[in-house]
C-alpha cells in the first residue's frame, strides 16, 4: 500500500473481511461494443455473503464498533439494502446481534421484492427486522434506529449504530481510500476515467479522494443512482470535506473534480428503464457478467450513454467499478423477465 495513504488510514480501527485484492478483468466485446478500451474492477468479488462495495466500508465501521466494545450492530437501508445484508453477514462473523431497518423506497414493487434477494439473506444470516415507511427520510430512520438502539441499551446491550445521513464522520470512505491504493498497487490506472453508481456518496468520495491523494489527475466519473445531479455534487462535496476533517489533513479534492450525471436516473431509486436493462443484458450476453438493476446496472447504463454521446471520449481507457449487489437480481425477477431477458 502507498504510504501516503496508509499513514492516513492505519491510525483508525478495522476490522478485517477483506483479504485479498478484487480482480481487474477486460472487458473486451462491450468495450469493442462502446467503442473504447474497457476494464472492470471487480468489488463484487469481496467475499462474505455476496460481497460488494460494502464489505469495504464495514472494515472501519466495525473496527470502531470492537473498538467501544460493542455486543449488537444496527443500520438502516432499503428494503433490497446490500449494505444491510453485508452487514448482517458481518455481524454473524464477530457473533453479534444485528438489528436492521428496511425503508420503503422503491414504489410499486410486488411480493417477490420483500421476500426475496437479500431480504432472504438477511432472515438466512439472523437479523431482527424493523420497518420504516418513509424512504427519502435519511434523518427520520436514523433517528428511529437511535431509538432502537437506547431500547436495547436499556436491556442490558451495548449497541453501535452504522449511520445513514451525511452528517456523520464518514468512515466508510477510508474503505475506498484503502481501494484507491489497491488500484495504484495493481498498477491498473493507466485509464482516462474511472466510472462508479454514486449513492450514499461514500464509495464515491472516498474513492476520489484517495486517487487524488496519490497524485492521480484522471477522471472519476460518477453515475447518479438515488438522486439527481446537483445535490448529488454538493453530498460529495460535503463527504470529501469531513473526509479531510476526519483525516485531519488539507482536502485534495477540488470542485471541479467532482463529476456526477443523472441521465438515466428517472424514474428513480430501483426503478428500471430501458437503459438500465439494456445494461443488464449487454453485461451477460457480451461479458457473462451480472450487474445488478439498482446500483451496477444504472451505473453501467450511465457509462453506455456517455460513450455513445462523446463524455467519455471514442478509444479512452475506462475502468468501472463493479460494486455488487447481486442477490437483488432475484428480487427483481418479475420485472426483469418482462423487461431484460425477453429484450
Amino acid at each position: 500500500m502507498p504510504a501516503r495513504i496508509k499513514r492516513l488510514i492505519d491510525r483508525f480501527p478495522r476490522a478485517r473481511f477483506l483479504t485479498w485484492e478484487t480482480p481487474v478483468e477486460e472487458l473486451p466485446r462491450l468495450g469493442e461494443r462502446l467503442g473504447i478500451a474497457l476494464r472492470v474492477k471487480r468489488d463484487d468479488l469481496t467475499g462474505i455473503a455476496f460481497g460488494g462495495n460494502k464489505v469495504r466500508k464495514l472494515e472501519f465501521y466495525l473496527g470502531e464498533a470492537l473498538r467501544q466494545g460493542a455486543d449488537t450492530l444496527l443500520i438502516t437501508g432499503a428494503v433490497q439494502s446490500n449494505f444491510v445484508r453485508v452487514m448482517t453477514a458481518c455481524a454473524a462473523r464477530l457473533g453479534m446481534q444485528c438489528h436492521v431497518q428496511l425503508e420503503e423506497r422503491v414504489p410499486g414493487q410486488d411480493a417477490l421484492y420483500h421476500t426475496s434477494g437479500n431480504v432472504l439473506l438477511d432472515d438466512l444470516l439472523g437479523a431482527s427486522r424493523h420497518a420504516y415507511p418513509t424512504g427519502e427520510d435519511e434523518a427520520g430512520a436514523d433517528r428511529r434506529v437511535q431509538e432502537i438502539a437506547a431500547d436495547l441499551a436499556r436491556q442490558g446491550r451495548r449497541p453501535y449504530v452504522v449511520p445513514l445521513a451525511p452528517s456523520h464522520p464518514p468512515l466508510g470512505s477510508l474503505g475506498y481510500l484503502a481501494c484507491a491504493a489497491e488500484l495504484m498497487d495493481q498498477g491498473v490506472l493507466d485509464v482516462d476515467q474511472v466510472v462508479l453508481g454514486s449513492g450514499s456518496g461514500l464509495t464515491h468520495s472516498g474513492l476520489l479522494f484517495g486517487l487524488r491523494a496519490l497524485g492521480w489527475q484522471g477522471r472519476v466519473v460518477g453515475i447518479c443512482v438515488r438522486r439527481a445531479a446537483a445535490p448529488q455534487a454538493e453530498r460529495l462535496a460535503g463527504h470529501c470535506e469531513r473526509l479531510a476533517t476526519l483525516l485531519q489533513v488539507p482536502s485534495p479534492v477540488v470542485r471541479s473534480d467532482i463529476e456526477v450525471h443523472d441521465d438515466v436516473l428517472a424514474p428513480g431509486y430501483g426503478q428500471l428503464n430501458e437503459a438500465v436493462a439494456e445494461a443488464i443484458r449487454l453485461a451477460a450476453r457480451l461479458e457473462g457478467l451480472l450487474v445488478d438493476p439498482v446500483y451496477t446496472a444504472r451505473a453501467l447504463a450511465g457509462l453506455i450513454a456517455c460513450a455513445g454521446d462523446g463524455r467519455i471520449a471514442p478509444g479512452s481507457r475506462t475502468l468501472f467499478l463493479h460494486t455488487g449487489g447481486l442477490p437483488a437480481l432475484f428480487a427483481y425477477e418479475t420485472t426483469l423477465r418482462e423487461r431484460a431477458v425477453a429484450g
